[in-house]
């Protein structure tokens, strides 16, 4: 059976006919790029005991992957734009799929971060493609809803991971978390060379590679200083990791101002469509991704809901984002784009500090508003948040563009649970000492303060002596089970002053419907939408040469 798709955007005469199969194939690779996180949130507790994982290890398992990820986004969305998008999209699946086939073989905690960070790689090679070849193909008409679409499978895959993974996982080892990302991947290559029509810039030019290298320094080098700092503390690895992270943006920002064509336009970050776009996005999966990452620990450990049943009651979080994005595509239109992003802050800011009334005998019905209205959020203002980002960049680089938005999406997330979950294990360390550090040997004690489900493998240690151990473990787990509810109480109320103040902040920065117009008139600013004068410029420079699909981004 001939491919379907062989004709490049770029040659086409019209809209690409199976556009919307197109985006099916897209969402399948968006799906199991989030899953991969997900997924092994509820797979976690296994992993920690089958190779006997310390609270250091497993965070590492789950930022192998996210370094990565994060650092090589812009630069290999760019790689996309001049080489090939849609061969970056067929790479990076099979790239991932390597990956997870290596992370349901291994049995040792270095092979599995290893595999966690191949996965990482191919990841950033499939997210700015995904975004930019959604550009490509869909009319501008057509755009916000499909962005609507591919910001509503995010949200699905929050659930789907932990829902398929706790469905494994209650007949299989831990591995088979793994083997749930190679299927989808295969299925997405073969999609994509059938579906998803050939695309790359015109006219790119050579890459700017000391940006991109400078770029994978800052980027990297924060999220790392971000995971082990607050986790680990401050020593000679993480303050030289944020010295890097440092000096690393000052000299991206000056290469690229001086650049003929830089990797990324810096400049981009004074429109405040684009500026207030991007803090948007941070922001917000700061406040999300900190707050499911200890909410899902709680339904695990203190409630003692299996893998399966933890991912079932993540469900409803699925469901309001679709409802959150079947709304914001019928009002942003009327209310515009600072209206629904600042709205949808708003809300998940609210979905954050309802947490703060957890207490050692809250049930899963004290989760559940929290979850519905962080998935309505998520719904609500990342769709506009992504398509006005998308909007501030020309064809020629659109991969830089979904690059920049997912690099902002990873870094949020990143901080989030590094900080987030830092504070929380902080608040839990204190609280159980006040609790019960003089009752236990020091050693017990202190594998009891290194997490939640430390101090419960404590307990069922303590159960095993024959003399009143019964008794004094259940007073353990009673004092781990307050003391993690008291962390969560405690973070959710940093996590929600964070995402208040970023809420203020995104306020300030993204112009209101009559504000932004009069900005058109001057050069280098931009229109409501994100577009940038200079964007249009560039777009009108090739509409000389190209036909009218290629010159609108269309298929």
């Amino acid at each position: 059976m001939p491919f379907l798709a062989n004709t490049p955007v770029e040659k086409m005469t019209g809209p690409y006919t199976r556009r919307w199969w197109a985006l099916l194939v897209l969402c399948l690779s968006l799906l199991i790029v989030v899953m991969a996180n997900t997924s092994l949130i509820v797979a976690a507790p296994d992993m920690t005991r089958d190779l006997n994982l310390s609270s250091s290890d497993l965070q590492w398992v789950i930022d192998g992957y996210t370094v990565p990820y994060a650092a090589l986004m812009l630069v290999l969305g760019a790689i996309g734009d001049k080489y090939s998008r849609r061969g970056a999209l067929v790479t990076g699946l099979l790239i991932f799929a390597g990956g997870s086939v290596m992370g349901s073989l291994v049995d040792e905690t270095a092979l599995v971060i290893t595999a966690r960070a191949v996965m990482g790689v191919g990841a950033a090679v499939v997210m700015p493609a995904t975004l930019s070849l959604l550009v490509a193909i869909f009319p501008r008409e057509e755009r916000a809803k499909a962005i609507t679409g591919w910001t509503a499978t995010s949200g699905l895959a929050i659930a789907v991971g932990p829902l398929v993974a706790g469905w494994l996982l209650g007949d299989h080892a831990w591995g088979s978390t793994f083997l749930i990302n190679v299927p989808i991947a295969i299925v997405a290559a073969v999609g994509a060379l059938a579906l998803v029509p050939p695309s790359k810039a015109q006219g790119m030019g050579r890459i700017d590679y000391v940006g991109g290298l400078l770029s994978i320094v800052s980027v990297g080098s924060l999220v790392y200083a971000a995971i082990e700092g607050p986790h680990f503390g401050w020593g000679p690895g993480p303050v030289a990791a944020a010295v890097a992270a440092g000096v690393g943006l000052l000299a991206f920002v000056a290469w690229e101002l001086r650049h003929p064509h830089p990797m990324l336009d810096v400049r981009k970050f004074a429109q405040r469509p684009f500026g207030g776009s991007m803090l948007a996005v941070l922001f917000f999966f700061f406040g999300t991704f900190g707050a499911l990452y200890y909410a899902t620990q709680y339904l695990q450990f203190v409630l003692d809901y299996d893998a399966l049943e933890t991912g079932v009651r993540l469900l409803p979080l699925a469901g309001a984002v679709f409802v959150g994005a079947a709304v914001t595509g019928r009002l942003t239109p009327k209310l515009g784009v600072k209206a629904m992003v600042a709205t949808g802050m708003l809300i998940g800011t609210a979905g954050v500090l309802l947490l703060t009334r957890i207490e050692s005998g809250s049930t899963y019905t004290d989760f559940l508003a929290s979850l519905l209205m962080l998935g309505f959020a998520i719904g609500l203002s990342v769709s506009p948040a992504t398509d006005t980002i998308m909007g501030s960049f020309p064809e020629s680089e659109l991969g830089v563009g979904g690059g920049a938005n997912d690099t902002s999406l990873e870094l949020g997330g990143a901080l989030g649970i590094a900080i987030l979950g830092s504070l929380l294990g902080t608040a839990y360390r204190d609280k159980l000492t006040d609790l019960v550090g003089g009752q236990l040997p020091h050693t017990a004690l202190e594998a009891a303060r290194d997490s939640v489900g430390g101090g419960l493998a404590v307990a069922q240690e303590v159960a095993k002596n024959p003399a009143g151990g019964a008794q004094q473990a259940q007073t353990l787990v009673d004092a781990v089970h307050e003391a993690f509810a008291h962390s969560v109480a405690q973070t959710s109320l940093i996590g929600g002053i964070i995402m208040a103040a970023g809420t203020l902040i995104v306020l300030a920065v993204l112009p209101g419907r009559r504000a932004a117009r009069p900005e058109r008139a001057a050069a280098g600013t931009t229109d409501e939408s994100g577009r940038s004068r200079e964007s249009e410029e560039a777009e009108k420079s090739t509409e000389s040469t190209e036909p009218q699909e290629a010159r609108s981004g269309t298929a």
